[in-house]
């Protein structure tokens, strides 16, 4: 019989952070194990569904239309001053009710020092991609640069003293980028590099999606059989009004049914009139509408990356901002999508995209492949067996 566990989990506070991770804590709970999440108050809607308990703290993390600073150092900051602000409230809580396990999120800095206070280990539940063996010389361009700005010299002096003071004595880079125990919630193929990730400290276990968000009501496939094409831009990056506008003209009485969500930044009547083969909606369930497309045209975050490979569908990534760049890049190389910058993109230069992703047989192969590669080797029952082998007398 297994043995039950109470596991912390120390969560971030965007949405992008969150969800990569409830179909696990889910799966943890369905095990019979105690997971108390703390998240900000924001998002403890999206916790209390898969049954953890929520500990809910104040957020400063930037949430709906409030815009991150674009400064790395200044950006960075923020989760560091989250952090610092949240480490008391957390260590109040569990000082009397202490974990078995702590897991956090690359941006649930407390996690590692809740786990060296209470001598359990903390294992990093990562929704990106990691470090490699040479990473920092690979990145040094970057990495000197904010280093050398005045906002990177504050960041890692106040990180290095934070640590310090919690009796962590390392280094704020190498406590970034070299954590003891990672999990990475992404397909091997999304991870630069993957031959130089170090085995003995990161495991692959892909895609977790929530069998909730599976299925999650809202959308049917439409009865006049075309074929599918889902285009959304996320929670963040979703004010894109010409790509719809451009959808709708390149679309229009189409072989394709075309699924938009645009989000809350776009108003709909700026759409105009919609053709028949169109729907746009404020959100859709994601997953729902991708396991019937045959073709996403995303941003190329790294959550709709995941679920793409996961149900085997062609991207057209037009990235904005962030990692998005070099994630269409990686869906690129992998063969499974183009890249299409956004000041390229028109009514014919996007219709064309879609249609080549689509009708490509090669690519349909090697999304075939990826597809079985990632749930072979991935998903829930394979996350939560790596989770499990980190409590005490496994």
């Amino acid at each position: 019989m297994r043995k039950t566990a109470h596991v912390a989990m120390v969560g971030s506070t965007t949405p992008s952070h969150v969800y990569p991770s409830l179909g696990l804590i889910r799966e943890l709970v369905d095990r019979g194990h105690r997971v108390t999440y703390a998240v900000g108050e924001p998002l403890t809607g999206l916790v209390t569904p898969t049954g953890a308990e929520p500990v809910a703290h104040p957020s400063i993390l930037p949430q709906g239309d409030t815009a991150w600073p674009e400064d790395p150092g200044t950006a960075m900051r923020v989760f560091l001053d989250e952090g610092i602000a949240v480490l008391p409230r957390l260590t109040a809580r569990y000082d009397t009710d202490r974990p078995d396990l702590v897991l956090y999120d690359i941006g649930g800095l407390p996690g590692p020092l809740l786990g060296a206070r209470y001598g359990v280990p903390a294992v990093q539940l990562s929704p990106a991609m990691v470090a490699w063996d040479g990473y920092e010389e690979d990145m040094a361009e970057f990495i000197t640069a904010l280093a050398a700005s005045e906002s990177g010299r504050d960041y890692y002096a106040t990180f290095d003293r934070w640590l310090a003071d919690n009796g962590i004595h390392q280094d704020a880079r190498t406590f970034l980028n070299h954590p003891a125990h990672v999990l990475a919630l992404i397909p091997r193929v999304m991870q630069p590099n993957a031959d130089r990730v170090p085995e003995h400290r990161v495991r692959f276990v892909g895609p977790c999606l929530d069998p909730a968000r599976l299925a999650e009501p809202g959308w049917a496939p439409p009865d006049s059989g075309r074929r599918v094409l889902l285009v959304s831009f996320g929670t963040a990056y979703n004010d894109q009004l010409p790509v719809y506008r451009a959808c709708l003209d390149g679309f229009a009485d189409s072989p394709w049914h075309v699924v938009m969500a645009i989000g809350d930044k776009v108003d709909p009547a700026d759409l105009g009139p919609l053709p028949d083969n169109v729907e746009a909606h404020r959100r859709v369930p994601q997953l729902a509408v991708l396991a019937h497309a045959s073709a996403f045209v995303t941003h190329a975050g790294m959550g709709g990356c995941t679920e793409a490979l996961w149900f085997g569908v062609p991207t057209v990534a037009i990235p904005q901002a962030v990692d998005q760049f070099a994630n269409a890049d990686r869906l690129v190389e992998a063969g499974v999508g183009r890249r299409l910058p956004a000041e390229e993109v028109t009514a014919r230069t996007l219709r064309a995209a879609v249609d080549a992703v689509a009708d490509d047989p090669r690519l349909r192969h090697r999304l075939a492949e990826i597809r079985a590669e990632v749930r072979t080797n991935g998903g829930l029952r394979h996350a939560a067996d790596a989770v499990e082998a980190f409590l005490p007398g496994r």
